[in-house]
């Protein structure tokens, strides 16, 4: 690979293959570790591999095409089949950008051949685009810095004043062969964001409900106790910087920047600020959907885990619409405890086996009473279809129970040996010392479904409705064990609304459990429950009455269910006034 003969070089026009600019390089003992914008890949088990790349490496930096590499090697040699196999593994892993030899990608090269597919087509949108930047002061460090940062990435710049735009705010469109395209940057008390890119309109009803939602944000204006430092003028140029990366990407086709970096708190599919903040400085894309978001939801959600994702963000105490649960001040013995702010009311709290499951239960029953319907409505909020029709169905049980459906007592025997209610009973009465008794009984129809319900004298503290005696004694155990501990941290010792197992579907999805493991153990528990789900719900439907949940109408529950759809929920309605 050494000498002084010519190398050939490609015609100009033949498609050839590049490295990515950008692409890093670590050496192993025995092999490789490339990564770049698009993709990584590590490569072991020959101690010829580090030799072979360094060899290969300056002049793949210095942007000679792979064909050149391969036609100055012997056909068949060693040498030449080493090389082809590191390339395929480059090409295989998106490191190797494919073009016509001596294209040229215009003033932004090296950006667009290190992340687009297509650079050179990317190249062409920029070039066929321009843009506009839009400021109250347009010789002002924000406007300039804007326009010299769009026309680094390839776009012709020109600058039109915004008398309507605050100081510290700017918008920049894209005009091209399609629809304007616009982002917007801006501060807001110490708080700075950069709206998605979409239509102007859209545009600047999004950057108007961020900044009314970011000045009721703790600390916005240092009132609590916060540092509401804001940045200087370094960190307004590096916002201003990050506006025009989002609308460049956008015209050239290349991912949203929000899109990068695998943030698991973004929703997926949904659109996402960037929100910066001074002292310490800090920057980060949050999920927003904005006023009149009318795009596609995403599916329901699979696991517990993403289906606390999205009320994270919808909690998310800068940009979030509603409350975020949690564990707060509440002790998490003998029961896991969660709270979740109720709009014009005081906190929510519940129990729940593990903490996660409380987080998602409690953050339900507040979404529940934000909901609007005339005459008094019941609305249930679940995080996919399963797990609100569920929770519906055991609500919608239970009332007809109390109301005086039939039910048959089950004698002792049958729920009295259940590791999981002997665990919560005994917890109740005799570490809480709650002279409480636990009544369990079975539909009088024969379906297999029972109800457990928990008195203190003339009180119910917990109730449930299960597929098994066992199961309905312990969640309602389990409910009146919260409900004390929760009236000992100031709340109200009120049974909740019995949903029980109802996420046992979405906790153990994805999860296994040991072999070793028995109805003690919460992870057997909630599988064995979650096993039960579905013929269950079938058995309930006749005992839940005539008024069966049903899928809201994209007109009812008001703002607060057409957020929650939006974000992948389900909000059920039942055709039964509320007493």
């Amino acid at each position: 690979m050494s000498g002084t003969a010519p190398r050939p070089v490609p015609p100009a026009g033949v498609t050839v293959r590049r490295l990515r600019p950008g692409t890093a390089a670590t050496v192993l003992r025995d092999g490789l570790h490339l990564r770049g914008r698009r993709g990584s890949v590590t490569l072991e088990g020959s101690a010829a591999l580090p030799a072979l790349w360094r060899a290969l490496e300056p002049r793949l930096r210095a942007g000679e095409a792979v064909e050149t590499l391969l036609a100055g090697l012997a056909a068949g040699s060693a040498v030449r089949a080493a090389v082809e196999t590191l390339t395929g593994q480059l090409e295989a892993h998106d490191l190797l950008v494919t073009g016509p030899a001596g294209a040229q990608s215009g003033p932004a090269g090296c950006w667009l051949a290190a992340g687009a597919a297509d650079p050179d087509g990317a190249a062409r949108a920029l070039a066929a685009a321009r843009a506009e930047v839009l400021a109250q002061d347009l010789d002002g460090p924000l406007a300039r810095a804007a326009g010299r940062a769009l026309e680094r990435g390839g776009l012709a710049v020109s600058f039109a004043a915004g008398p309507a735009l605050p100081e510290g705010r700017i918008h920049l469109h894209a005009h091209g062969t399609g629809p304007v395209l616009a982002v917007a940057a801006g501060w807001c008390g110490n708080t700075g964001y950069v709206t998605r890119v979409a239509a102007p309109d859209r545009v600047r009803a999004d950057a108007a409900a961020l900044e009314s939602r970011l000045a009721l944000a703790p600390g916005a204006d240092g009132a609590d106790g916060r540092d509401a430092a804001v940045p200087g003028r370094g960190g307004r140029l590096l916002l201003v910087g990050a506006a025009a990366q989002r609308l460049l990407c956008a015209v050239a086709g290349l991912p949203d920047p929000a899109r990068e970096g695998d943030d698991d708190r973004l929703v997926p599919g949904l659109p996402a600020v960037l929100l910066a903040q001074g002292g310490p400085a800090r920057a980060e894309y949050r999920t927003w959907l904005g006023p009149g978001h009318d795009g596609a939801a995403p599916a329901p959600a699979g696991t517990l885990r993403e289906a606390l994702r999205r009320v994270a963000a919808l909690g998310d105490e800068r940009c979030g619409p509603l409350s975020d649960p949690g564990p707060g001040d509440l002790a998490q013995l003998p029961v896991p405890l969660a709270a979740c702010a109720v709009p014009g009311g005081t906190a929510l709290a519940g129990g729940a086996p593990r903490l996660d499951l409380a987080r998602l239960e409690v953050f339900c029953r507040a979404a529940e009473r934000g909901l609007a319907g005339p005459g008094g409505e019941r609305f249930t909020v679940g995080a996919n279809p399963g797990h609100a029709r569920g929770r519906a169905l055991r609500a919608a049980a239970a009332r007809r129970a109390t109301a005086g459906a039939g039910w048959a007592p089950v004698p002792r025997a049958r729920w009295a040996g259940h590791p999981q209610a002997r665990h919560w009973w005994t917890t109740l009465t005799v570490r809480l010392a709650v002279p409480a008794r636990l009544y369990v009984s079975r539909a009088a129809s024969g379906a297999q479904a029972y109800r457990a319900v928990v008195r203190e004298a003339d009180r119910v503290l917990g109730e449930a409705v299960e597929a098994t005696p066992g199961d309905a004694a312990a969640y309602a155990g389990l409910a009146a064990v919260a409900a004390v501990a929760a009236a000992g941290a100031g709340g109200d010792a009120v049974a909740a609304p019995p949903s029980g197992g109802a996420g046992a579907a979405l906790a153990v999805a994805g999860a296994r459990t040991a072999a070793w493991e028995d109805g003690g153990w919460t992870g057997h528990w909630l599988a064995a429950a979650a096993a039960r789900e579905e013929a269950f719900q079938d058995a309930l439907g006749p005992l839940a009455g005539p008024a069966r949940p049903a899928p809201a109408e994209p007109g009812q529950a008001g703002e607060p269910g057409r957020l929650l759809r939006a974000f992948g929920f389900t909000v059920l309605h039942t055709r039964e006034a509320a007493p």
